[in-house]
């Protein structure tokens, strides 16, 4: 009898222990928390981190205190001057109301999220249709991603008890076929001015080597008119230094151009003359004042 009770007691300890066990809860401070009762919420919600008494036979339905984040679907729509676009976005939303919450989606967070997916699609293809594509990637984005936000953020969200904080896109580009038609047009257009400038180019490069040219031309013509002109000048002094050089004396004069005219006929080699000996030409070759000999007697 005595060890039946013990065991009997030791089960009844640990069944209470269980049951202690079951009844007590943490809530972490990033969480908010509801006590269920066969699908039923009891009591208010519990947002504030601490240890919370619930009965054995209770559940708790844990959710997110954080900003959450959502990706929407990629999609394609038209602008307002009927330019296609491929948009990316995405949004952040808090749960503000646990109870709304499980209320609406039962705590199933892929049935809201696919809810906001819709309407964060729905809103910014409704306002990006009637502006221009300019609009969207100018400094209007930031203002029409607060009126979508505000769109997004209607009746609809307030059933979930769910606040959207921000929708922003991510990503808003052209189709892919369009990207590479505008981007051929804009190489073509490139190409275009890149010829243009290269034949503005040439043609200022024929006009300036033209011009150096003719520059080159005439300042040649001037040096060798100057040059000409001193050299002219530089002969006629020097006529006029040896004229008066030799009118002062004929005959070193005389003697002078006879021996120029010797270097000049027998100085180089090979050369062949022939003259008589009494020749006027070799005059000073028997006299340096170039007189004839004188015949013998």
């Amino acid at each position: 009898m005595t060890s039946a009770r013990v065991i009997a007691a030791g089960v009844a300890l640990v069944v209470l222990a269980l049951l202690l066990q079951m009844s007590f809860f943490v809530l972490d401070p990033t969480k908010q928390a509801l006590v269920v009762q066969f699908g039923a919420v009891k009591g208010k919600p519990r947002t504030e981190p601490g240890l919370y008494f619930k009965y054995p036979w209770e559940d708790v339905v844990r959710m997110e205190k954080r900003l959450l984040h959502i990706e929407a679907e990629e999609f394609e729509l038209i602008a307002g001057d009927q330019k296609r676009l491929v948009v990316d976005a995405y949004a952040r939303y808090r749960i503000e109301d646990p109870l709304k919450y499980y209320q609406a989606t039962s705590n199933l967070d892929a049935v809201f999220r696919g809810q906001l997916g819709n309407l964060i699609n729905g809103n910014i293809r409704r306002e990006l249709g009637t502006v221009p594509l300019q609009a969207v990637l100018s400094e209007r984005r930031g203002h029409l991603m607060i009126d979508i936000t505000e769109m997004v953020q209607g009746p609809a969200l307030r059933e979930y008890g769910v606040r959207v904080v921000d929708v922003r896109i991510k990503r808003a580009d052209l189709p892919r076929e369009n990207s590479e038609a505008v981007y051929n047009r804009m190489r073509t257009e490139r190409e275009q001015e890149a010829r243009q400038l290269r034949a503005q180019g040439d043609e200022e490069s024929q006009r300036i080597r033209a011009g150096a040219d003719r520059e080159r031309v005439v300042l040649i013509s001037e040096a060798r008119k100057k040059a000409e002109t001193l050299r002219g000048q530089g002969d006629a002094q020097a006529i006029k230094i040896y004229a008066d050089a030799f009118g002062r004396d004929p005959q070193f004069f005389a003697f002078y151009r006879s021996m120029e005219a010797y270097r000049q006929a027998l100085g180089g080699s090979g050369t062949t003359m022939v003259l008589t000996p009494d020749s006027d030409f070799f005059r000073y070759f028997g006299n340096v004042n170039g007189q004839p000999p004188a015949p013998p007697k």
